[in-house]
């Protein structure tokens, strides 16, 4: 190998590790320690999967049918399933050969920009964003072009903001909601607007909607593909079972979008990774068709939860949360805290001080670094109602500076 090579390829060095999955893994490394560690890291339900979901794997390895490869894009009653949801949830008519199965929600994400992006061009990106975002652009060839909206905006950005960052390398615009991180919701009307520009623009429009089914407070999801109908040449939306039906670790998520699209990103997917887990396939078949009764339980614990974790963070001198609507995810603004002295340490970036309560108070937080500036915190309340409180307990008295 002559100097000028490097074992590891400069594409893949510059990936950086998920750091929601970095956190979590420090988290049950220190809870396989002994340690009594408090994960508010991953954004995994605690509930297990419903048991008819459940019912139809244990059906679906009883037929040898399901031990052979099947179509790259998908079972084909899965694919028409998949969308008769889109028409029903996102109000959005499409063909079955307009979805692509894929594993999981990541290698959606990964296979849109992979289809859509060419290299040098860049794709708006609002901040605060999901970590995995930005490497998945960057692989493309991409570059990632932050847009930021604070607290003070609900984590929401405007179009105004949108056109700032706009440039003739212009060639797509990320958009998620309800939001990881922020549990942000955008109203009808901002969707619609943020969409209306995407398409006076010309650009794509790929619409994470994993967390459709998750919201409160009578707030309404509503899609970019039922806001803005003129945008369906050019929209690209991604979903999957894993938040609404806590199936995480079953790895089905799918893309929907043009046909031109689609058929690209099956070809790429024919050489990646071939077919999705026919088992898999099944199960998330069974929650498309089954009842809602069991997601609707799990999202009433999630609402019980979002208002115990926002109204105990705000509680804290120097934390200020937005109330989330969408998803599981508190995201305070805790630039207040940083440069304050807690256990004889003065953190001054959001990095450094959930290092040290992941430390001192066994509390595992991910810091905004991972998804956008520093000075925020995020929490997923996903977790059981016990272990809610006691971090809570711990955040309080650790940050509070009575420990």
């Amino acid at each position: 190998m002559s100097p000028a090579q490097q074992r590891i390829s400069h594409r893949i060095s510059a990936i950086a590790e998920s750091a929601t999955l970095a956190v979590d893994a420090k988290a049950k490394a220190l809870k396989a320690e002994g340690r009594p560690v408090i994960g508010f890291g991953a954004g995994e339900p605690d509930f297990a999967t419903p048991d008819y979901i459940v019912d139809a794997a244990a059906e679906a390895l009883q037929d040898p049918k399901n031990f052979r490869y099947s179509p790259a894009a998908g079972l084909p009653e899965l694919r028409s399933a998949i969308a008769q949801a889109t028409q029903r949830d996102s109000g959005w008519a499409v063909e079955p050969s307009q979805v692509l199965v894929t594993n999981g929600g990541k290698q959606a994400v990964y296979q849109a920009f992979q289809t859509v992006v060419d290299e040098g061009d860049d794709v708006l990106l609002p901040a605060p964003y999901w970590t995995t975002y930005p490497e998945a652009i960057r692989l493309a060839g991409g570059n990632p072009v932050e847009v930021f909206a604070g607290a003070d905006q609900e984590y929401k950005v405007t179009p105004e903001q949108l056109e700032a960052a706009y440039t003739e390398h212009t060639k797509a615009l990320l958009f998620c909601s309800p939001s990881n991180p922020t549990g942000a919701v955008y109203t009808a009307e901002e969707t619609r607007a943020v969409g209306e520009w995407a398409a006076a623009k010309g650009i794509f429009v790929i619409s994470d909607e994993i967390y459709q089914h998750l919201t409160y407070d009578d707030v309404e999801f509503t899609s970019m593909a039922r806001a803005v109908p003129e945008l369906h040449e050019s929209l690209i939306l991604l979903n999957g079972v894993a938040k609404t039906y806590a199936m995480t670790g079953w790895r089905v998520g799918w893309l929907v979008g043009p046909a031109d699209v689609v058929k690209a990103a099956t070809n790429l997917q024919s050489h990646l990774s071939s077919n999705v887990n026919n088992v898999a396939q099944r199960a998330a078949l069974a929650a498309l068709n089954g009842p809602m009764d069991q997601v609707e339980r799990m999202r009433e614990a999630f609402d019980r939860r979002r208002r115990t974790i926002v109204d105990g963070l705000n509680a804290i001198d120097g934390v200020v949360c937005p109330t989330p609507t969408g998803a599981f995810y508190a995201y305070p603004d805790i630039t207040a805290l940083l440069g304050r002295e807690f256990a004889g340490v003065t953190p001054t970036t959001s990095a450094e001080l959930a290092e040290l309560i992941l430390e001192k108070a066994e509390v595992a937080v991910v810091p905004g670094e991972a998804f956008g500036p520093s000075g925020y915190l995020r929490l997923s309340y996903a977790l059981g109602d016990d272990d809610l409180a006691e971090g809570l307990s711990r955040l309080q008295n650790f940050l509070g500076g009575t420990e």
